[in-house]
């Protein structure tokens, strides 16, 4: 089993899709990852979705020369991108963004949503089966009963779920209401918690008079609800002067005594720096209870576009 740091880096935004705005350059993005690295955060998280390649692209040119040791790579197939009248789709797709970054292995790889997902389960499982290497293979939006089918689609191959990616953060808890987070702990499956951060709307940096950046998506979902996400933000801020951190720090940390490993996407070196702290922050029973009892009496309902409550 690989040992996994307590937290991995996303690189969603690199892939400059329009997803958060702004436009991340190489050039730009070179220093963070050189400052996560240098702090043992070395489990980096991409997809070829995220910017046709894009993401991967710089992701790669990164790793270059570095001891295949000294990092983890968490890629993923997602059905949309794959020619799916072709009978090697994913053979192709696997093949190609391993091309792409220059490996021989990706150390996670993932079904990316749930689009025919017993289907491609079961082509990623015929493709691994009987393989001397293997990456931890997940599972990415599946709700519990989708989670099950893919166990049990890779136990026949001889294979095992070894990962759970959900959208999980104070403000959407789907994935523990429904038992998926009970039901990986009994089976020994990792947690993965994107998007705890809320794209920057849990960050204590957004509130009604400073509005995220009109035009992006994550600016339609959030901005209509910042005087609630004040209210919790505010709170945020209180734990976090109490734990010397920024506020961001604080909903990384609830991540973390959850059971969860959280995905933190990262633009800037502070957000690396922010990581770090995090990771060192150790959340009372009670402080978790009560960010969580706040949290629901705000009713949001931040299901994205590509997502569904966790039912």
């Amino acid at each position: 089993m690989k040992t996994l740091p307590k937290i991995a880096l996303g690189a969603w935004a690199w892939g400059n899709d329009g997803t958060f705005g702004g436009n991340f350059t190489a050039d730009t993005l070179k220093p963070i990852f050189d400052k996560a690295m240098e702090n043992g955060l070395k489990l980096w998280d991409t997809a070829y979705a995220y910017g046709m390649g894009t993401s991967e692209k710089v992701l790669a040119g990164f790793l270059k020369g570095l001891p295949r040791e000294s990092y983890l790579i968490s890629d993923k197939f997602t059905p949309q991108c794959a020619d799916a009248s072709s009978p090697t789709a994913m053979k192709d797709m696997i093949e190609m963004q391993l091309s792409l970054m220059e490996l021989d292995l990706f150390d996670i790889y993932w079904i990316h949503n749930v689009w025919d997902a017993p289907k491609w389960t079961e082509e990623l499982a015929k493709y691994y089966e009987g393989k001397d290497n293997v990456p931890l293979i997940g599972v990415s939006n599946h709700n519990l009963a989708e989670i099950k089918q893919a166990n049990e689609i890779l136990k026949a191959h001889g294979l095992k779920l070894s990962a759970v990616q959900n959208h999980f953060s104070l403000i959407n808890r789907s994935s523990e209401d429904s038992g998926i987070l009970d039901y990986c702990k009994e089976n020994g499956i990792t947690f993965f918690a994107y998007m705890v951060l809320e794209q920057g709307a849990l960050s204590g940096k957004y509130d009604t008079a400073h509005p995220m950046p009109a035009g992006s998506a994550r600016a339609e979902t959030y901005n209509p609800v910042l005087d609630k996400l004040e209210v919790l933000n505010a709170e945020l801020g209180k734990l976090a002067e109490k734990y010397n951190v920024g506020t961001a720090q604080i909903p990384v940390a609830w991540a973390i005594a959850k059971g969860t490993l959280p995905i933190i996407g990262v633009t800037k070196v502070s957000h690396v720096e922010d990581a770090v702290k995090a990771a060192n922050v150790t959340l009372t029973a009670e402080e978790t209870a009560a960010l969580e009892k706040l949290a629901e009496s705000l009713k949001l309902n931040v299901i994205r576009f590509w997502e569904k409550e966790m039912k």
